[in-house]
């Protein structure tokens, strides 16, 4: 890990992915080289920068370090082109039911689990594709659609698209990418 982590790095920290629950491998640069200390699951950090899959992100202590950055998991932003009206389209109630469905089977499954009605096995069986996000913050909603697999918020009258979650496809050399022509090869490629 980095000592040198900046004293009061925490203030003003903003994290816009959360790494997967198995950790990252990390690196010095973007090369499989020089590999350090892997960041825990679940960890909030900050993307900085991409080259590629590669990605630098920044911890809340201030580290930074290089890291496969497809299996990183987005956070929900701020709502879209604050100020301005939401384009409107269909309303969350959808999403919502889903959220009450989702959370309550999984609720009914821990307490099963709980009481002893079940065992390990059964109840990872019985979770097993259940998918959620919701965050409520006054009257403003960040709910994940696992359908289209993307994130919407919501203002209580309109929904607008976020983000897609799922990793980005690997771009090609002759993709857009103006570090493609001199990138060096990924975790885990050739």
């Amino acid at each position: 890990m980095n000592p040198a982590a900046a004293p009061d790095a925490a203030a003003g920290f903003r994290p816009t992915h959360v790494v997967p629950p198995d950790g990252l491998p990390t690196w010095t640069a973007p090369d499989a080289a020089v590999p350090t200390e892997p960041l825990d699951p679940l960890l909030p950090v900050r993307l900085l920068d991409r080259r590629g899959d590669w990605g630098q992100v920044l911890c809340s202590n201030g580290w930074t370090a290089w890291i496969d950055s497809r299996p990183l998991v987005p956070l929900p932003q701020g709502p879209p082109a604050a100020g301005g009206p939401l384009t409107r389209t269909a309303d969350a109630r959808r999403l919502l039911a889903r959220a009450e469905e989702t959370l309550g089977a999984y609720h009914r499954a821990v307490a099963d689990l709980a009481a002893g009605r079940t065992d390990a096995e059964t109840f990872r069986r019985s979770t097993e594709g259940l998918r959620i996000g919701a965050v409520v913050d006054g009257d403003a909603v960040w709910l994940y659609d696992p359908d289209a697999d993307h994130w919407c918020y919501c203002d209580g009258t309109a929904t607008a698209l976020l983000a897609p979650v799922g990793p980005a496809a690997p771009r090609s050399a002759s993709g857009s990418d103006p570090d493609e022509a001199t990138r060096i090869a990924g975790p885990g490629e050739g």
